[in-house]
């Protein structure tokens, strides 16, 4: 998967069924990756998914 084939709504709709867009957005806006995957981990999205979101954070890149 790459940048092109992302649907970063999938992660926010996993992440809204557990309640934690809110805590995953603070993450992303600290650069707090340690919080950011381990709230991926909780809203289980895959591990392919979760290294390009982390990706996307390294870099500043896109939006979710």
């Amino acid at each position: 998967m790459d940048q092109s084939d992302f649907e970063g709504t999938l992660v926010l709709e996993k992440l809204a069924l557990i309640g934690k867009v809110d805590d995953f957005f603070e993450a992303i806006d600290s650069d707090d990756f340690g919080k950011a995957k381990v709230l991926m981990k909780r809203a289980q999205v895959d591990a392919e998914e979760m290294t390009l979101v982390l990706k996307m954070m390294e870099q500043g890149d896109g939006e979710l």
